[in-house]
């Protein structure tokens, strides 16, 4: 086994700042599985910590290995693992939880308080090698195309948004037709709702969107959401709200285009402090619900369901850009100029 690997480091607390360097290759704790990692998603977390923002100044200490979407084969079980075995084709749960609070013990360990995000608060996956806590680890059907295996995290998220409320038969809409927002749609429309409206500022995320199911797409520049009432046999309107967008502005849309007894779940982060009519929420009894990550690990069972029940190739369709890990400022680049939707790197 080799000593040193290449990894692609946070190597500066600077715009950009990133760096292939060698490195160590991780040791393997007796609770571990050393990953060879094949590919990698470049996610929204990753973008925050390249441009160096506010949240990332806070949060990233460098230098630091970039990462957490990836998918790749294990190739060393640590002593305690005996459940796992060498070969096998694995992704892997983000949030590193403690295991031993009220929340994990009783199953819902995505509210752990003590929760770390791998590529965030400790070394990530984007490396030829990573070591992750094997009770992270997810077992991949290898008939689901790697591509979509390396971006299960973000697909995590949209359907843990997606189901957070029945939407059988419901209207939704969803504000932001960024990744997340984008793959919500095949999502919902797999759950049954009756109509999927997605709203953004652009028009070419929005014409992806109609490909992956959405029944209208909203340029909010250029018409309102309520116009699409009518069209839509919508009396009261949406049942469902997805926010996704982490835009104010989008927020408070969505508020003002709910029916009474609405139903908004939020994925988005905000930038700045979000000002809401709050009689509107309180005398039309809206429920507002946060959402972080995925539930582990029932979100991971339905991916795997879903993905194995067609979804499949419409999350394909979201991967627009792949570029070899040496090329990874170019994968950057895309995404920053809006040309990607997904960008995946190839080990």
């Amino acid at each position: 086994m080799q000593k040193t690997m290449k990894a692609i480091v946070k190597a500066r607390g600077e715009y950009g700042g990133l760096e292939i360097r060698e490195v160590a290759v991780p040791a393997v704790g007796k609770d571990d599985v050393l990953v060879k990692i094949r590919k990698n998603g470049i996610c929204g977390t990753d973008m925050h910590i390249y441009k160096w923002d506010a949240w990332a100044q806070r949060t990233i200490k460098p230098p630091m290995i970039l990462g957490h979407e990836f998918v790749g084969e294990i190739i060393a079980l640590g002593e305690n693992v005996d459940w796992l075995e060498i070969g096998q084709l694995v992704s892997g749960e983000g949030h590193v939880v403690c295991g031993h609070c009220r929340w994990c013990i009783t199953g819902q360990q995505h509210l752990c308080r003590a929760t770390q995000g791998i590529g965030v608060n400790r070394d990530g996956v984007f490396a030829e090698f990573a070591a992750i806590p094997a009770n992270n680890i997810w077992i991949c059907d290898p008939t689901i195309p790697e591509n979509v295996l390396a971006v299960q995290d973000p697909l995590g998220n949209a359907i843990h948004t997606a189901f957070s409320f029945p939407i059988l038969g419901e209207d939704v809409l969803i504000t932001g037709a960024g990744p997340i927002g984008l793959m919500a749609v095949p999502v919902a429309k797999m759950a049954g709702a009756r109509n999927i409206v997605i709203t953004a500022r652009r028009d070419a995320p929005l014409e992806l969107a109609k490909k992956l199911g959405a029944t209208r797409t909203v340029n909010v520049k250029k018409e309102k959401i309520r116009d699409v009432f009518e069209e839509l046999n919508m009396k009261e309107g949406f049942d469902v709200g997805l926010e996704m967008s982490g835009n104010p502005e989008a927020f408070a849309d969505m508020v003002d285009n709910m029916a009474n007894g609405g139903k908004i779940a939020i994925l988005g982060i905000f930038a700045e402090d979000v000002k809401l009519d709050w009689d509107k929420i309180i005398f039309r009894m809206l429920t507002l619900k946060g959402i972080y990550g995925r539930e582990m690990y029932d979100t991971w069972y339905k991916m795997t369901a879903l993905l194995t029940s067609g979804l499949s190739e419409h999350i394909e369709k979201t991967i627009t850009h792949e570029f070899h890990y040496s090329d990874f400022e170019a994968g950057f680049d895309a995404m920053i100029k809006g040309e990607a939707v997904k960008v995946v790197l190839n080990w």
